[in-house]
């Protein structure tokens, strides 16, 4: 359709529902149904804008002091945060120019929505305070106010508009068809009516800001400065070989009564650290894999250092290690013996059903050639049916096979089902079998399973 027609077609619509036909450019077409909706006349309320948050209080300082007995008084309030802003009012409505004696009902314009209220912003934080000392009873000269910063309130929401009232509510439209004086002329009287606009909604109320939290002291009997610690170290794998890796932690005590320690008056969290001891340890990896350590080059270690004086060795998810971790002294040897894809993992397929009767086999292939590293426990659920007038397949047998049963040569596993607790019917050629084989993987600690699944008939032996 071309544009300019487009353009003009609200205001062909109204020509036809005014008039009743259609002027002859377009090819829109008027009816009675066409004529019962219609826009609203003037124009709706517009939503009012909404407030501002308010900003968050400013933290206190965080400060570290070394004490021998002299008063000091500190102040690390955190700040109230501020108030958040209210929304506008709704707009009000165009209410003008309802039109009349028009051949449809029509509704008034709506009142505009009040804009919503600005969140109040947090209160800031006590600044927190760490205290180095040689002489604890100095403590008692440190006065410290580092209470919270308030949450403000949140912003009011603004109030929505009235929606329009109509001007006339109802109405009659006389329509005539055919010639007056002849027979076919008709006329018939319809009431339409104007429905009054809808109230704008009053906006919602901003919520309150969350009070900061007290500040928290920290002591350390020392009248050195803390070394930093690290406690983490994240490194790839091919990056830890030939090195020792030194990882570093201060350890702590959480102890309560702070504001006990401290001159009368402070303010601070109840609960505070106290410096217990410095732990310093060192790792490295012996590498025993057969695969090059420069195969992992992508893949990260993550070694930590907990408060046991023990580092944790924790490679990614989709490698499966086999390994052992030793320690003497300050150095811990992690020795990596196996290391497998965890995608290599589940790589089983069934390679042969052979034999028949106590001979009956299925043998399974590891694609991957990983199972000189993996322990693997089979588990199978046989069912059978024969060619002879059997209706449907029978449970012969469902559950693990016993070790003695699954010989291993290498990465093929060779299954006895022929010794299984199975009826000779079912073991004979000809009969139709149905195999579920569960494989149960294992390698340090880590374990998954796979199933896999066959289906035929024994053939006779040749």
């Amino acid at each position: 359709m071309h544009s300019s027609f487009i353009s003009k077609l609200p205001l062909l619509l109204t020509f036809c529902l005014v008039t009743g036909f259609m002027p002859a450019s377009g090819s829109v077409l008027c009816s009675a149904d066409a004529a019962v909706y219609a826009n609203n006349y003037g124009s709706n309320g517009n939503t009012g804008s909404n407030g501002r948050a308010g900003r968050d209080g400013r933290s206190g300082q965080d400060q570290s002091i070394f004490v021998n007995g002299s008063p000091v008084n500190l102040d690390l309030s955190g700040r109230d945060g501020e108030d958040g802003e209210n929304g506008q009012h709704g707009y009000r409505p165009d209410c003008q120019n309802q039109s009349e004696k028009v051949s449809h009902n029509i509704n008034a314009p709506n009142g505009g929505k009040g804009g919503d209220g600005g969140k109040g912003g947090d209160g800031g934080n006590g600044g927190s305070l760490t205290i180095y000392y040689t002489n604890m009873a100095d403590l008692r000269n440190v006065l410290v106010r580092a209470p919270a910063g308030e949450g403000a309130r949140g912003g009011r929401g603004g109030n929505g508009t009235a929606g329009c009232n109509c001007r006339v509510r109802s109405w009659e439209v006389k329509t005539c068809k055919g010639t007056p004086g002849s027979s076919d002329y008709k006329c018939d009287t319809k009431t339409y009516r104007c429905t009054d606009g809808n109230d704008g909604q009053d906006g919602n109320y901003g919520s309150d800001g969350k009070r900061g939290r007290l500040g928290i002291l920290t002591i350390v009997n020392s009248k050195e400065p803390l070394a930093n610690d690290m406690p983490t170290v994240k490194l790839p794998i091919s990056e830890l070989a030939g090195k020792q890796i030194n990882l570093s932690k201060n350890k702590w005590n959480l102890r309560t009564g702070a504001v006990s320690l401290l001159a009368p008056g402070s303010v601070i969290a109840d609960e505070y650290r106290e410096f217990e001891q410095r732990l310093e340890e060192t790792f490295q990896l012996v590498w025993q894999e057969k695969q090059p350590i420069t195969n992992f080059a992508n893949q990260t270690a993550t070694l930590n250092l907990n408060d046991n004086k023990q580092i944790e060795v924790n490679f990614p998810e989709d490698l499966w290690i086999e390994g052992s971790a030793q320690t003497e002294g300050n150095l811990t040897s992690f020795t990596v013996k196996n290391v497998i894809v965890k995608k290599d993992v589940t790589r089983l397929a069934v390679a042969e059903f052979a034999g028949a009767g106590q001979d009956l086999n299925l043998k399974i292939v590891d694609l991957a050639a990983k199972s000189d590293a993996i322990s693997t426990q089979f588990r199978v659920k046989y069912r059978a049916r024969d060619n002879y007038g059997g209706s449907g397949y029978k449970t012969e047998y469902e559950g693990d096979i016993p070790s003695e049963l699954v010989t291993r040569d290498y990465n093929r596993f060779i299954l006895a089902l022929g010794k299984l607790k199975i009826s000779n019917d079912a073991l004979r050629p000809g009969a139709n079998v149905e195999l579920e084989v569960v494989a149960t993987r294992s390698l340090g600690g880590r374990s998954t399973k796979q199933t896999i699944r066959w289906e035929g008939a024994i053939r006779k032996p040749r």
